[in-house]
């Protein structure tokens, strides 16, 4: 087996989970056999003093498909 990793970036003005679930669901439109995503940075998003959103840099890891060539 080999695994290609893509790094991605979600953002949610609920939760730091909700952007990481951003992130995975629209990746995994164009990108099969996704196994895991790992968190790499979290940033909140800060106006007027106050916490308004999330935005999350994750490490998508997904299965590379094997082809057989004729």
């Amino acid at each position: 087996m080999v695994e290609k990793i893509v790094e991605l970036t979600g953002t949610s003005t609920s939760s730091i989970e909700e952007a990481v679930a951003l992130a995975v669901s629209r990746a995994s439109v164009t990108l099969a056999g996704i196994r895991e995503a790992t968190i790499t940075q979290t940033t909140a998003q800060v106006e007027d003093g106050k916490v308004r959103g999330w935005k999350v840099t994750v490490k998508v890891a997904f299965t590379i498909q094997d082809q057989v060539h004729e």
